[in-house]
């Protein structure tokens, strides 16, 4: 499970082998079931995940019990309620399981701690957090920008393996669209 973090970091920092059996000793495995929830808005968020295995959601719910879904996370990518986490206040979103899930969990001190330690781990975090920042904007310039038909399409181009995973309410939802919306956009090649 752990090969796979450490292939995540040698993309940007490498590691001697002692390093990287010090650093994953400060991640906890954890496995969580189709539909079970990781974060939960209201509850504490003590983790940070990195996704060895599976596909998870992060959303929240409005008023009218509407679904509105800010990201989903699959395969070598990072997932929490980051503002719950580094403030050590209470989740303002939810995040479940698509699928069986298997994780890597790092803890706020440990991250702290890490960091410190290695200054590899820091410049890894600021990379990867500045990266995640730059999808962010990007996301809500297409949904400012795009029509839905371009959004659907940008995300055929950028994430194919994420279209077949998903299901269609869940992309949906994702694009700020109807479920018939969706179903009704001409895909036919251009």
């Amino acid at each position: 499970m752990k090969e796979k973090l450490r292939k995540e970091i040698e993309e940007i920092e490498a590691l001697t082998d002692e390093e990287f059996t010090y650093i994953t000793s400060h991640f906890k495995e954890r496995r969580f079931k189709k539909n079970q929830f990781v974060v939960q808005e209201g509850m504490p968020v003590p983790y940070d995940f990195f996704v060895v295995k599976g596909l998870l959601k992060a959303y929240v719910i409005d008023d009218k019990g509407k679904e509105h879904i800010l990201q989903f996370a699959m395969e070598n990518w990072w997932i929490s309620d980051y503002q719950a986490h580094f403030s050590e206040k209470p989740a303002s979103i939810n995040i479940d399981c698509i699928e069986d899930c298997e994780m890597l969990a790092l803890s706020l001190e440990n991250r702290r701690k890490i960091c410190r330690e290695f200054h590899k781990m820091d410049r890894f975090f600021s990379i990867k957090f500045n990266l995640g920042y730059i999808r962010l904007q990007q996301r809500i310039l297409s949904l400012l920008r795009e029509n839905a038909e371009e959004r659907y399409r940008n995300l055929l181009e950028k994430q194919p393996d994420l279209i077949q995973r998903v299901p269609k309410k869940y992309l949906a939802g994702f694009l700020g669209l109807s479920r018939e919306t969706l179903s009704r956009l001409d895909l036919s090649p251009k």
